[in-house]
């Protein structure tokens, strides 16, 4: 079941921006932070917002952080802050612990701790970056895991008019266009017969070799 409920500690630039994604997509969200101006800037835009001591354990229960889906510790400036807090929603029993890391030694720490999910936030907008510098019509790229990825690419005048049959990536590459993104609409799960259009938007998932290979075979070859 997907979670319904988040409380979101931390509302600097990353936990302001994510609460705030949360609640455009529907979702209620509690804001916690210990700065009186964050909490009066965030307090009109969430559905709570509250100025407390994330790692005192009275507070968060009084606020019924318990009974909270997920939680999600965006704290930036204060390792030690950001595993206590960390460590307060998995003892209350909050069913899914998310936490922002500063570096890796806090990384491992929260992973030790049995958070769910640890981001990176710099380090994986930095890889993003790194890819779309080198990769002039990428525009976005997901890491699955450490072999496979997914990349979104703006498709090139050289690929215009052509199927995806005459593509065949999956035979050629080892990659599969999943989607295709333009003005009229999206196209899921797009079939052999479907073309591409210049500025299109395709959705490619694969190996790391099989996309850079197609990247560099069709993609960039202007």
């Amino acid at each position: 079941m997907k979670p319904q409920q988040f409380v979101v500690i931390g509302l600097g630039r990353f936990g302001s921006s994510l609460a705030l994604e949360l609640m455009e997509m529907g979702y209620e969200v509690l804001g916690i932070d210990h700065i009186e101006e964050r909490v009066e800037e965030m307090g009109e835009q969430l559905t709570h917002a509250v100025m407390a001591d994330a790692t005192d354990e009275g507070i968060m229960r009084s606020l019924g952080v318990r009974n909270f889906d997920c939680g999600i510790v965006a704290i930036g400036d204060n390792m030690e802050r950001s595993i206590l807090a960390a460590i307060l929603l998995k003892e209350l029993g909050v069913k899914q612990v998310v936490a922002k890391a500063i570096s890796i030694l806090h990384g491992r720490a929260l992973s030790k701790l049995g958070v769910d999910r640890v981001i990176f936030p710099e380090r994986d907008m930095g890889v993003r970056v790194a890819h779309q510098l080198v990769t002039p019509h990428l525009l976005d790229y997901i890491e699955i895991s450490k072999d496979y990825k997914i990349v979104e690419l703006t498709v090139p005048a050289c690929m215009d008019g052509k199927s995806l049959a005459a593509l065949n990536t999956r035979a050629k590459y080892g990659c599969s266009i999943i989607a295709i993104n333009r003005e009229s609409g999206i196209i899921v799960a797009p079939t052999a017969l479907d073309d591409l259009h210049e500025n299109d938007i395709i959705v490619v998932i694969g190996s790391n070799e099989s996309i850079d290979r197609f990247e560099n075979e069709t993609v960039n070859q202007e």
